[in-house]
């Protein structure tokens, strides 16, 4: 069976990098650590993009025309301005195409003939055009981007004379103001605003150059006007994105992973709310906003935030933490999956989807690696009752009950599913080093120990089965189509069918040119599993597949018709770029390429996977286990790998090994 898995796996590589060779990216990346779209004669394009900060999200839909013409449609959300009481989605949202240059004349004229030169995306979307009017030609740089404090998007506008006589322009004074229904706010009406920060008229000579500011922004009714510096927060939002591409670097000889990495920690970090019961981090997609859910934000990106060295993300993964456990109870009812509307109430419309095992496997690794002694007392009792919440819900067979899994009966999941008990079984083990850490009753790691080595057993007994050929997992009993989420028992260290697996993740039955298809034979993909499963693949030591697999997924991402970042799902939701998909996608590095995996609040292993055509890797400033540290790989004489801890210029540990060998680490 093996080697025909072997065979498709090789048709399905082949097919897969085939398609990528011929394909044409239309994005490149720039020296400037961004993306650029260098527009010629004949592109017609659009995309979308989200961006966010403490108090507002965007959702840029822009392009370009058959003419060469910019387009752009704002869709706003307010997060904090809330429309329904007590409800998941209930944020106040305006889409807008307001767009100031319809006002501006240059010597009597409005603005005619654009043609885009230039898009580049780093954190801010900027737009450079050439305009040829009747009278002149105008040079003008647009940037798009959120404030990282306050309810406003502004935009830049720079136009510069390129043409060799003086030009009149007239910048018109605006202030439009919409006041919404009091009956559809839960504070009554609310205030949108759109206004520039410079009008009147003023001559240009040419080469000279004038900028301004637009502004739209979002309040209460009883709250002030809104007095923007326009410069000032173009120079925090720089500011913010660069301090995240300045910690957690990697360094590697493929420059498309480099700036995935990179852009990927954008769009995992900027998505986190000022609500009034603390900072909350939400997947966004103009849906999901002041409020957490037991997947996305314990699961996949509470356990990444340590690693970023975003004190703000660590706050609001600890936060949500704090808010589930506020559901704690002795009647062992199952904790909620979301809690919404600023923290004010809760969603549970899906029952139990293996709630508990979520928040405990993302509590213990996040407590781990943040390092911090009494965060991590705090979170164990809540780590603690989730898991004998699942110790509760174990069936006859000794794997975990659910009502169904975090994609809410969209696809089936049966009475017990592998993700739940896969992510209770790492949290057995995290729980284990975790209580050993604080000094917390000395039988108590044993005793978790002991759980989770009879749980891997019968996971095996009760999932492992043969699955259109392939000696993999049936997803729940009686399930004899290949799902994507097989992939999970891998993530975490469970190896007994990595061949099997592996074969059928990357088997035209489940990859495509976006990724894992969740079931074998539908149309339907969510990147999170393929995030999943490449994190997966380079654990289990699948390292020329899953650098391969990476590589492409990544071109496309970043370079392809629909960037910069990791998206959610399709057909549904329209490929929004969700946040907490781009935490997982930072996890492949950090817990995939590298290895890492929290052992304690200052200890990890570490397990690399060096690609056969790099000869180094590095990961610099990683700022897990309240400290900042690097790790260097490179391949040395005899097929050995040379890894190397070090901090600021104290090395930690230099040791050499061979692929796939397990290294301590005490920092």
């Amino acid at each position: 069976m093996y080697k025909n898995s072997l065979i498709i796996t090789f048709i399905s590589f082949f097919i897969f990098s085939s398609n990528s060779v011929y394909t044409q990216n239309r994005w490149t990346i720039d020296s400037d650590r961004g993306i650029t779209w260098n527009v010629k004669g004949g592109d017609v394009h659009s995309d979308h993009i989200e961006m966010s900060g403490k108090q507002i999200s965007v959702v840029l839909r822009y392009g370009i025309t058959k003419e060469g013409t910019f387009t752009i449609n704002k869709s706003l959300v307010f997060p904090l301005l809330r429309t329904i009481p007590n409800n998941t989605h209930a944020s106040l949202m305006r889409r807008s195409d307001w767009n100031i240059l319809d006002l501006i004349t240059v010597n009597g004229y409005s603005l005619t003939n654009e043609k885009v030169k230039r898009i580049f995306l780093k954190g801010m979307l900027n737009i450079d055009s050439d305009f040829k009017t009747i009278s002149g030609n105008i040079n003008i740089k647009r940037t798009y981007f959120p404030s990282t404090e306050l309810p406003v998007l502004l935009e830049k506008y720079q136009m510069e004379n390129i043409s060799e006589k003086e030009m009149m322009l007239e910048l018109p004074e605006t202030n439009s103001v919409i006041t919404t229904d009091p009956v559809k706010g839960v504070d009554g009406s609310y205030i949108i605003e759109m206004y520039t920060d410079k009008s009147g008229s003023f001559v240009l000579k040419p080469g000279e150059v004038i900028s301004f500011f637009a502004y739209t922004t979002g309040r209460k009714n009883n709250e002030s006007f809104m007095i923007v510096d326009g410069q000032r927060e173009m120079n925090n939002r720089e500011t913010l994105i660069n301090s995240w591409m300045n910690n957690l670097i990697l360094e590697s000889p493929n420059e498309i992973i480099n700036t995935m990495f990179a852009f990927s920690k954008i769009r995992a970090l900027e998505s986190i709310y000022e609500t009034k019961n603390g900072p909350m981090h939400g997947p966004g997609g103009e849906s999901y906003y002041s409020a957490i859910w037991a997947n996305d934000q314990a699961e996949y990106i509470n356990p990444y935030f340590p690693f970023t060295g975003y004190d703000y993300g660590n706050k609001s993964a600890l936060n949500s933490f704090r808010l589930f456990a506020n559901y704690m109870n002795d009647e062992w009812k199952p904790i909620p999956s979301s809690i919404i509307a600023e923290g004010l109430d809760i969603w549970n419309g899906a029952g139990d989807r293996g709630d508990a095992a979520m928040i405990a496997y993302g509590a213990a690794r996040y407590a781990l690696a943040r390092g911090s002694r009494s965060d991590a007392i705090e979170l164990t009792t809540l780590i603690d009752w989730c898991l004998e919440y699942c110790r509760r819900n174990l069936n006859e067979f000794g794997v975990v009950k659910s009502d169904t899994d975090e994609l809410e009966n969209r696809f089936e999941s049966g009475e017990a599913n592998l993700c739940t008990s896969s992510l209770y079984y790492d949290a057995l083990i995290s729980s284990a080093y975790l209580n050993q850490e604080i000094g917390g009753p000395s039988n108590k790691s044993k005793e978790y120990c002991n759980q989770a080595e009879k749980l891997r057993k019968n996971i095996e007994n009760y999932f492992g089965a043969n699955v259109e050929g392939f000696e993999t997992y049936q997803y729940y009993k009686g399930n004899d189509i290949l799902r994507s989420w097989i992939c999970i028992p891998l993530t975490v260290g469970i190896k007994e069918r990595t061949e099997g697996t592996l074969g059928a993740l990357f088997s035209p039955r489940l990859w495509t040119k976006d990724g894992l298809l969740t079931q074998a034979g539908s149309s339907t993909f969510w990147d999170r599993s393929t995030l999943y499963a490449l994190r997966g693949a380079f654990i289990a030591g699948a390292t020329e597949q899953a650098i391969s697999y990476l590589d492409d997924y990544s071109t496309t991402r970043l370079l392809g018709d629909h960037v910069p970042y990791a998206i959610e799902a399709w057909p549904e939701g329209s490929q929004r770029h969700l946040s907490a998909e781009s935490g997982l996608y930072g996890r492949i590095i950090t817990e995939g390429v590298f290895g890492i995996r929290p052992t304690g609040l200052n200890s990890f292993s570490i397990s690399p996977r060096l690609p056969k055509d790099w000869n180094e890797m590095t990961l610099r400033r990683v700022m897990a286990f309240n400290t900042c540290f690097d790790v260097e790989v490179e391949r040395i004489k005899n097929n050995k790998i040379l890894v190397t801890i070090s901090i600021k210029d104290k090395i930690v540990l230099k040791k050499s090994i061979d692929d796939g060998d397990l290294l301590s680490i005490e920092l």
